[in-house]
């Protein structure tokens, strides 16, 4: 098979995946990046990988089980290449389940026990007996999962750079003119806006999202998921609390109150908390294809071509499967997208 030259515009984590799977397979790879590494919603704090609830099975549920199942070799293959940590951990997660969810907590656990083929367990106990952080929950009683995995957004955006580079691929930042050859796109939420002008029909949008970083050593707990907040601790002796979903925003770098509201709940959750300094915090705009599914494919009209778009809040979570696919399309024209991720489902 001749080399292959393979242009990727954006350096956030699909961009990345897709630069290290196709230099893995011998591509010649060179990702263009207008400001720096991460510089978009891959830059974040938070980096859950958490699954879909075990019940309502379908296909994206169960490539997303797939894509987590497989994390944690992908993310050991980056580091060994790269010899920069990731921050992967796969220590589950605890939710606080109110008493009258208990008998769907539990039925959800028999789910799991089938369709999770026996890799990973959700399990409905008493509080008091759940792994990590203490937590707050009325009823006493929590679910824990040992499915869902952490991971530190900007030590895997760098450790995938390195990855890249180490494979022969380059990196370049800055207004770089796009290069020769088959060209994808993975520019985040600006890439939607101009994927719909230049189609004429709305593909997607971003959605703002605000979170805050903590000072607190837990590195070894679980991630807590309260009523849609998320705790993550970190292996740096960090927490990230996350994150706001805003449709409407002027100031997409800006931060406000919502922070403040995040900081509150999250330490009404786990009192551990309570006395941990806030040491940074963070909004960017996440993209959001108007399939709410990740968006792979052909660009329609645009000869070797291709979009990688949409990782809204699973972007960290599917980018090691997902880039397998685009790898297969980009550089075999073989059509692995699974159903429902590409332009059809718009």
């Amino acid at each position: 098979m001749t080399m292959a030259d393979v242009t990727i515009m954006g350096a956030g984590v699909f961009g990345l995946a897709l630069a290290l799977v196709c230099a893995e397979r011998g591509a010649r790879v060179h990702v263009i990046e207008k400001r720096h590494i991460g510089a978009g919603s891959s830059g974040g704090l938070v980096g859950a990988l958490a699954p879909h609830v075990p019940e309502n099975w379908n296909d994206k549920k169960a490539f997303q089980f797939e894509a987590l199942r497989m994390a944690a070799s992908f993310w050991a293959r980056v580091a060994g290449v790269s010899g920069v940590d990731p921050g992967y951990a796969r220590l589950g997660r605890v939710q606080p389940v109110s008493a009258d969810a208990l008998a769907l907590a539990h039925a959800r656990a028999d789910n799991a026990a089938h369709l999770w083929k026996g890799f990973a367990t959700w399990q409905v106990m008493r509080a008091q007996d759940a792994p990590g952080l203490p937590l707050v929950t009325p009823s006493g009683w929590v679910i824990h999962d040992t499915l869902s995995a952490r991971l530190h957004p900007r030590r895997a955006g760098q450790a995938l750079a390195g990855a890249v580079q180490a494979l022969g691929g380059t990196i370049s930042t800055g207004e770089v003119p796009q290069g020769d050859g088959l060209t994808v796109w993975a520019t985040g939420h600006e890439g939607l806006d101009d994927l719909s002008a230049a189609l004429g029909r709305p593909i997607g949008s971003g959605v703002k999202g605000q979170s805050i970083l903590l000072r607190h050593a837990s590195p070894d707990a679980p991630q807590i998921f309260a009523d849609g907040l998320h705790i993550v601790p970190h292996a740096d002796g960090t927490v990230a609390i996350g994150s706001t979903s805003e449709r409407e925003f002027t100031d997409a770098a800006g931060v406000d109150g919502q922070c403040d509201t995040l900081l509150a709940r999250a330490r009404a959750t786990c009192p551990a908390l309570q006395d941990a300094p806030v040491i940074e915090a963070w909004a960017g705009v996440r993209p959001r294809a108007k399939s709410r599914a990740p968006l792979l494919g052909a660009w329609p009209g645009r000869e070797g071509h291709f979009v990688f778009n949409g990782g809204f809040k699973i972007g960290f979570a599917m980018a090691p499967v997902l880039a397998g696919c685009m790898a297969d399309l980009v550089l075999e024209g073989r059509d692995t997208i699974p159903q429902g991720f590409g332009f059809s489902a718009l």
